[in-house]
């Protein structure tokens, strides 16, 4: 990898916490194989202070955009000054584009990146359990009800929460809560894990998740949006039951490339992905 580039048109991403995230590698790692001038990066932004993060970037004309991670996706939807017609379906935003004049897109490629997670399976009719009703779930809430599914499990800490994500999203679910022998894994041909749970330094997935992926279908997959770490208990369990598995690096790159175009004008070279794969997970 290069070193920081000092010209050029820059973007970055925003989250809190940051420090996990691998954007600047899969952003730096395009540059560098387009020989593009350019810079990506990664700024802890804490809730409450996006309104003056986004103030301090409307008025640079290298800057291009941000990607947006948790917590923050439902609140940018708010602060945009428009969104493109599929992300104000979801009410997420995980993309910010700079179209000049300090004026602010808000769009979301976590459908795309999901829509990579799950390539070749055929969802019409089957069951499928997701699992969280925050911003990554609203984007896979609105993929799904494209899907032809035939029931959506959503299991959530506030049902509610779920039932007014999906009514906004437009898609059909039944929302339960987050507890043993809800019977959302029954026979499901897809679990999605949309939520933190997992991740290094959250909290663990519950025990009961991992049992109970046992009555999944026998050809189910199990993706896990979560990539730090890249193996974690829900796939490792998953594994251990014969089940197909998709981890949180397919959803990384997919949504990355179409954020990587919108920034620097040049689409992601992609024909390096299992390079880049490598990288990642050195």
């Amino acid at each position: 990898m290069s070193a920081a580039r000092d010209s050029g048109p820059r973007a970055e991403v925003i989250g809190d916490p940051i420090e996990h995230s691998k954007s600047p590698l899969i952003h730096g790692f395009w540059l560098d194989k387009l020989g593009l001038a350019g810079d990506y990066g990664a700024v802890r932004v804490e809730p409450g202070r996006i309104p003056d993060y986004l103030d301090s970037r409307r008025a640079d004309p290298d800057w291009r955009g941000c990607n947006v991670t948790v917590p923050h996706k439902e609140t940018m939807a708010l602060l945009c000054d428009a969104l493109d017609p599929r992300t104000a379906v979801i009410g997420a935003v995980n993309t910010v584009i700079a179209q000049g004049g300090g004026r602010l897109l808000g769009t979301n490629t976590d459908i795309d990146g999901i829509a990579a997670a799950v390539e070749g399976i055929d969802l019409r009719g089957r069951r499928v359990a997701l699992i969280g009703a925050g911003g990554a779930a609203r984007a896979a809430m609105a993929f799904l009800s494209k899907q032809g599914c035939g029931r959506i499990s959503v299991l959530a800490r506030t049902p509610a929460k779920a039932e007014n994500a999906a009514r906004e999203c437009r898609a059909k679910i039944a929302a339960l809560r987050f507890q043993p022998r809800s019977g959302a894994f029954q026979e499901a041909a897809l679990v999605i894990n949309a939520t933190q749970l997992g991740m290094a330094g959250q909290d663990p997935m519950p025990t009961f998740v991992l049992d109970e992926l046992g009555t999944a279908a026998s050809d189910a997959r199990v993706f896990d949006m979560v990539y730090a770490p890249l193996e974690t208990e829900l796939l490792a369990a998953a594994r251990a039951r014969g089940l197909g598995t998709a981890d949180g690096l397919v959803m990384l790159i997919g949504q990355a490339a179409k954020a990587f175009e919108r920034f620097f004008g040049r689409p992601a070279p992609r024909e390096h992905d299992d390079e880049l794969r490598t990288l990642l997970t050195a």
